[in-house]
């Protein structure tokens, strides 16, 4: 190949290699990483993107050059000459790729490694997840539940999950993590937490017909504060209820921790969901389906299915509740009665 023609090729190549290096840094494509596991895997997706301008840059190379230099005349209408095959060119083009994707599989293969690996001061958390709610239980506080995921910086975090329905998924983009929660099996994923802040949690899978409501948050917290409120949430765990005020905490407990808020609106537990009736008008839906309101509010939560208020669409609500221990169940109904009676709708 004569001089000239590779210097077109190499600009050619130059071109389009800086065109896709363009298109891959200029945007910003990825969220802001807040996790050390985050910054590995961040490296492994720009380590292929790298590949891919290179391979993008010599191809385009090749392909311009030929469309230009061997372009055939409109009034050529002879065949070609026979070409066979070149077996150096097809040894490298077979050993090339199998080295490039023989990298990439060593490379992912250590980044997991490392963060699959955990540290000795490993904090557990137990995450449930369920049509159409996330629950965050911590046994180092007499397993309190929150309904948001609560982490310390810098601390690393192991967090163990199961499903108490259908397939689930935990992503929290600024992790860069996803893992599948499957129903009978125990997931688990390790997070380290670098930056404090309030990010987006998700069901990644999609999981029935409330799943877009099926979200709710990951704050990362500094360590002393986290560490001052995994202490007050392990006193409030293990205070029993004395009284009709500590009945009630208790109830707008169960009521956040099992995520009704995401599909329900209450006023006296500020929640706003959409997805199912206004818990705030439960006299009058009892009084609709001509029963007792106690009654009522007990089968609604572990029959959905029994009565349907009208305008909602049946089996969005799951029917896992009827599993609630009885002492939450219990709970749980009292808080609602008592909400409903005091709105007086």
């Amino acid at each position: 190949m004569r001089r000239g023609s590779i210097f077109a090729l190499l600009g050619i190549g130059l071109i389009a290699g800086g065109v896709a290096a363009a298109v891959a840094l200029v945007p910003t494509w990825l969220p802001v990483a807040a996790s050390r596991e985050a910054g590995r895997i961040d490296f492994v997706f720009w380590f292929v993107i790298a590949i891919c301008i290179v391979i993008f840059a010599l191809v385009a190379a090749v392909m311009i050059y030929a469309v230009i230099k061997f372009r055939v005349q409109e009034d050529d209408w002879e065949d070609g000459p026979p070409v066979h095959g070149h077996t150096g060119l097809e040894i490298t083009w077979t050993a090339i790729p199998f080295v490039l994707v023989t990298a990439i599989a060593i490379v992912s293969g250590i980044v997991l490694s490392r963060n699959d690996a955990q540290a000795q001061d490993t904090l557990r958390i137990n995450v449930t997840a369920q049509q159409f709610a996330w629950t965050f239980n911590y046994p180092d506080a007499n397993n309190a539940a929150s309904p948001v995921l609560r982490l310390p910086e810098g601390r690393s975090v192991e967090l163990y999950m199961r499903s108490l329905d259908v397939i689930h998924a935990f992503f929290v983009p600024q992790f860069r993590t996803n893992e599948d929660i499957v129903p009978g099996l125990v997931t688990n994923v390790h997070i380290t937490p670098t930056r404090v802040g309030t990010f987006p949690l998700i069901c990644n899978e999609l999981c029935g017909l409330g799943h877009s409501t099926m979200r709710t948050q990951a704050i990362v917290m500094p360590a002393h504060a986290f560490d001052a409120w995994l202490r007050q949430q392990g006193k409030t765990a293990a205070s029993a209820p004395s009284s009709s005020s500590s009945s009630a905490a208790a109830g707008l407990t169960a009521f956040n921790s099992n995520g009704c808020s995401s599909c329900h609106t209450l006023a006296a537990a500020h929640a706003s969901g959409k997805i199912g009736p206004d818990l705030g008008k439960l006299v009058s839906y009892a009084q609709q389906a001509h029963q007792p309101l106690a009654a009522f509010v007990h089968t609604s939560i572990v029959d959905p299915s029994a009565y349907v208020q009208p305008g909602y669409q049946d089996g969005i609500m799951p029917k896992t509740f009827a599993t609630l221990p009885k002492a939450q169940l219990t709970a749980l109904v009292s808080f609602l009665v008592q909400s409903a009676q005091q709105s007086g709708k």
